[in-house]
C-alpha cells in the first residue's frame, strides 16, 4: 500500500510540473537542485516537449565531490535568479582530474537554455601539477544557450564535446587559464566577458584561451564583441586541438593588449598544423583600433608548416553573421522568448 501512495505521489508530483512546466528549487538545496534536474529529465524525455523551466534562487548549490550531473531531457530552461548569486560549484578530487571526469553538468539533451547562474568548478588546479582539467560545462548536445551565464574553473572550463553541435552564448563570462574554451562543433560568443587567470601561482607561464577542434560543422568558434580581462599571465587567443580548428575574433576589446602574446595564436600545434584562425577589428580599452595590418603566423608540427595571414579583410568578416552559421536555428529568437517568460515567472513566485 506505502508503494502505491508513494508511486502515486511521485506521479502527482511529475504531472504537476509537467502541467506548470515549471519546477522550483528550494534556495541553497543542492540536493533540491539534483532532484529538479532529475524531475526535468523524466518529464521532458521526449525531444518534442514543451519547454519546462527550472527556477533556481540565489544561492551557492555545494555538490560536493559529485561530479557529471546529467542533463537528458529537451526544451529545458535552468534559470537563476542572478549570475552572481545563483551559484553551482562542484570540487572534485585534484586526483581524478580529467576533461571527461570533472564537468558540474553533463548535457546531453537539446534546446537546453541556462540563464542569470554561475556554474564553478572549484577543484584544486595549482595543485594538480601539469594539468588541471576541470569542466564546469560538458557539452554532447546541441543548440544550447548560455544567457548571463559566469563559468568558472581554470584548465577546460567549458567543453564542446559534439562534433556537430551548434551552441549560442550571450553576454557571459567565461574564466581560465590552458585551453579554457575548448571542442567541437559551431559556438557563437556574442559580449562574453573573457577572463584569463593566473597560469601559475606567481603568474608564470602563458594562457590559451581556445582550443577548438572543428572537424564536422564550417564555422568553429566565433567572438563577436567580446572583451577579453587579463589577470596577470600572458596570453594567446587559441591553438589547433586536432583536425581542422576554426577560431575568429571579431570587433574584440583587449583591456591588456600587452600582454597578448605576439603571434597572437600559438604557432605550436597539438595535433595539426591546418586552422583557421582569424581576428579583424581588435581594440583597446579606449575603442581605438589596434588590429595590425598583417599578421602571418607559421603554425608548426614536427616537420610541417603551415603558414598563414590571420587578419581578415573587412569582405571576410562579414560572413560571419549568426544568420550565416546558424541557417535552420535562431537562438537570439528565442533568447528573447525565454526572457520574457523567466521575467513572469519570477514575478510570481
Amino acid at each position: 500500500m506505502k508503494h502505491i501512495v508513494l508511486t502515486l505521489l511521485c506521479l502527482g508530483i511529475s504531472l504537476a510540473a509537467f502541467c506548470q512546466r515549471v519546477i522550483t528549487v528550494k534556495a541553497g538545496d543542492a540536493e533540491s537542485l539534483l532532484a529538479a534536474v532529475n524531475e526535468a529529465n523524466k518529464v521532458n524525455a521526449d525531444k518534442d516537449a514543451p519547454q519546462l523551466f527550472v527556477l533556481i534562487p540565489n544561492g551557492l548549490y555545494d555538490l560536493g565531490e559529485r561530479v557529471l550531473t546529467r542533463i537528458t531531457g529537451h526544451h529545458i530552461v535552468f534559470v537563476g535568479q542572478s549570475m552572481e548569486g545563483t551559484v553551482i560549484q562542484n570540487a572534485p578530487d585534484a586526483k581524478n582530474e580529467g576533461i571527461s571526469k570533472t564537468a558540474v553538468f553533463q548535457n546531453r539533451g537539446s534546446d537546453i537554455c541556462f540563464q542569470d547562474l554561475t556554474l564553478s568548478n572549484a577543484l584544486d588546479y595549482y595543485s594538480c601539477g601539469a594539468a588541471g582539467r576541470a569542466v564546469t560545462l560538458q557539452d554532447k548536445g546541441t543548440r544550447t544557450i548560455c544567457n548571463r551565464v559566469r563559468l568558472l574553473s581554470y584548465q577546460d572550463t567549458y567543453y564542446s564535446d559534439n562534433e556537430q553541435c551548434q551552441h549560442y552564448f550571450q553576454d557571459s563570462e567565461i574564466h581560465g587559464t590552458v585551453d579554457f574554451i575548448c571542442g567541437a562543433g559551431d559556438v557563437w560568443f556574442e559580449g562574453c566577458r573573457i577572463v584569463t587567470e593566473k597560469r601559475t601561482t606567481d603568474g608564470h607561464g602563458r594562457d590559451v584561451i581556445a582550443a577548438p577542434r572543428t572537424s564536422e560543422t564550417s564555422w568553429g568558434y566565433i567572438f563577436s564583441h567580446c572583451t577579453v580581462e587579463n589577470i596577470v599571465s600572458d596570453f594567446e587567443y587559441a591553438r589547433g586541438w586536432h583536425t581542422t580548428p576554426h577560431c575568429i575574433w571579431l570587433y574584440t576589446t583587449l583591456l591588456t593588449p600587452e600582454k597578448l602574446c605576439k603571434t597572437r595564436f600559438d604557432s605550436r600545434g597539438m595535433r595539426t598544423v591546418q586552422n583557421d584562425f582569424k581576428e579583424y577589428g581588435t581594440m583597446d580599452a579606449t575603442g581605438k583600433n589596434i588590429t595590425p595590418a598583417s599578421n602571418v603566423v607559421t603554425f608548426t608540427l614536427e616537420n610541417e608548416k603551415n603558414i598563414v595571414e590571420t587578419i581578415l579583410t573587412a569582405d571576410e568578416a562579414r560572413r560571419y553573421t549568426i544568420k550565416n552559421v546558424f541557417t535552420e536555428w535562431n537562438p537570439v529568437k528565442t533568447l528573447k522568448q525565454v526572457e520574457k517568460k523567466a521575467r513572469q515567472l519570477w514575478r510570481r513566485q
